[in-house]
């Protein structure tokens, strides 16, 4: 995963098998010291049939001759369920071999489908290749898988691939969060500048305050000061994401994005302060930042 991001669409089909279900994964990385970032965090996307860089990646399951094997198709929201996967070469062998990105072998999103829910977790990975995370879902509901990785293998380019998860239990849908740029968490407040412009680069910047003051001692996360994943509504394609400007510990993070489309986008910042990592959530609409944003 370099510094930018995506995620894809789920079939439907999987809630006519549970009937009223939905939920998201959770899991949780230890904190760990770690040494000031040279860039700032994102996630950076596949290149689309070998080619030009794509603004969107994650609507497929298979791509350049790898393959998303998800082996827990389902599981039960408010149950701690090991979640499993392979990620499989073109002669269907597991891969074992990864370049880190951000300091890790892969980075997985689970998201809801109505992106109520949202995780950014790291799994681990047995030396036989199968991956592994224990996660609770707290609700159930139709929710996309996406591995964000790059095989140890050279030519191959950084890809991210998405497969449908199915929790089980009563549906309670969420209605999408209006458009705003401000996102209250845990005492912090996160201030976003700027907006996404559909076909064209445009620059996010967000800015962290704590009691009304800016935080200007980001703690590295993953190697960077800030990581940002934009996801689509609707199909949950996963945007391509890139730092942008001189990494600083606070109290802005900057990126740059690229919306394929007008639409309806939610974007999540993962921060680090005083020890924990926290994830602020937007609603921005491509196309509208003007009067979301104040441009």
């Amino acid at each position: 995963m370099r510094a930018g991001l995506k995620i894809s669409a789920f079939a439907a089909a999987l809630a006519a098998t549970f009937g009223t279900a939905y939920g998201v994964g959770q899991g949780i990385d230890p904190l760990v010291t770690e040494r000031a970032p040279e860039s700032h965090g994102s996630h950076e996307g596949a290149q689309a049939d070998g080619a030009a860089e794509s603004p969107a990646g994650g609507l497929q399951v298979s791509e350049g001759g790898y393959a998303l094997d998800l082996e827990t198709p389902s599981v039960t929201a408010g149950r701690r369920s090991d979640l499993r996967f392979v990620i499989r070469d073109s002669a269907g062998r597991a891969v074992t071999a990864y370049e880190r990105e951000n300091t890790k072998e892969l980075h997985l999103i689970i998201a809801s489908r109505d992106l109520g829910t949202y995780r950014h977790v790291h799994p681990a990975r047995a030396a036989d290749g199968t991956w592994s995370i224990p996660v609770e879902l707290p609700r159930a509901g139709d929710y996309r898988v996406l591995a964000d990785f790059t095989p140890a293998k050279k030519g191959v380019e950084n890809l991210a691939l998405g497969a449908d998860l199915a929790v089980a239990g009563a549906y309670e849908p969420q209605r999408l969060p209006a458009a705003t740029d401000t996102a209250d968490v845990d005492g912090y407040q996160v201030r976003l500048t700027g907006g996404l412009t559909p076909r064209t680069a445009s620059e996010l910047k967000l800015t962290v305050f704590r009691a009304g003051r800016p935080v200007t001692d980001l703690q590295p996360y993953l190697g960077a000061y800030g990581h940002l994943v934009a996801l689509r509504s609707g199909d949950l394609a996963y945007l391509h994401v890139h730092p942008h400007g001189r990494p600083e510990p606070g109290p802005a993070v900057s990126f740059e994005a690229t919306a394929p489309s007008r639409g309806t986008y939610r974007l999540f910042l993962d921060f680090k302060h005083d020890g924990q990592v926290r994830t602020a959530a937007f609603t921005v609409r491509a196309g509208e930042q003007a009067e979301a944003h104040g441009h």
